[in-house]
């Protein structure tokens, strides 16, 4: 059987088709208006009437529940909203300092197959990291981006321990994708303590300034879309909101 890191990672779409729409939203969308928008947009795309689209935005801290959530990975509920989604996934914290991607794409343009989307996804934070000197790995048994950390104490099993610094959650609509991921760039670490991040108790979560690297929200954007175009194709960029 193939595994995501097997899978040709290359989402690019058909000759001619439009390039991605490429928008960046200033301060802090709450979580219901910004679902409302991508319920709409998805809805264009699937329909021929809009081109797709990559939102990146910053949300409030709130805590999201995907399909898979277990109610008892939610620690603290009266901490932040909480909002279930229709995502794929478990538990996971959005607030300021995190970049959140969604990424609105129409699989039938470009590859019907959901493993490889992910993977795609996942190598998109990967090349990301790597612009900024950073290693980001995937793991077959979990998904999101992870970083090795030597520095800390080896885990129970005596391997070495890691944390998460991109977390993956999508859905899709008629072949349009939706929801996407989260880029942990500087936000309050403290936050996630009221979850069990993705449902997974024996590893971290860490930032790129927790790793050391003291970047701003704008360079993480400038090499995230370089990062894209080099997966997803050409982007035009979108007036800010």
């Amino acid at each position: 059987m193939l595994t995501r890191t097997d899978l040709t990672l290359s989402m690019l779409p058909e000759d001619g088709s439009p390039p991605v729409r490429w928008r960046i939203s200033d301060g802090l969308v709450p979580y219901e208006q910004a679902v409302a928008e991508m319920e709409r947009e998805v809805a264009d795309i699937a329909d021929g009437k809009a081109d797709e689209l990559v939102w990146l935005l910053e949300h409030p801290p709130l805590y999201t529940a995907g399909t898979s959530a277990n109610s008892t990975d939610l620690i603290e509920p009266d901490r932040f909203p909480v909002f279930a989604t229709g995502r794929g996934g478990e538990y996971t914290y959005h607030g300021p300092g995190q970049r959140v991607a969604y990424v609105m794409l129409d699989l039938k343009r470009r590859r019907q197959d959901v493993r490889a989307y992910v993977a795609a996804l996942e190598q998109l934070v990967i090349r990301t990291l790597d612009m900024m000197n950073v290693r980001g790995e995937r793991r077959e048994d979990r998904v999101g981006v992870w970083v090795r950390r030597p520095e800390k104490p080896l885990l129970p099993d005596g391997t070495m321990a890691e944390d998460k610094v991109a977390a993956l959650g999508i859905r899709l609509r008629r072949w349009v994708s939706f929801h996407g991921l989260s880029l942990n760039v500087d936000p309050d670490l403290s936050h996630f303590s009221g979850i069990v991040p993705c449902g997974i108790s024996a590893y971290g979560v860490t930032s790129l300034v927790d790793l050391g690297l003291p970047v701003m929200m704008a360079d993480v954007d400038i090499r995230l879309r370089e990062a894209f175009e080099e997966i997803f194709g050409a982007t035009v960029s979108e007036k800010q909101e």
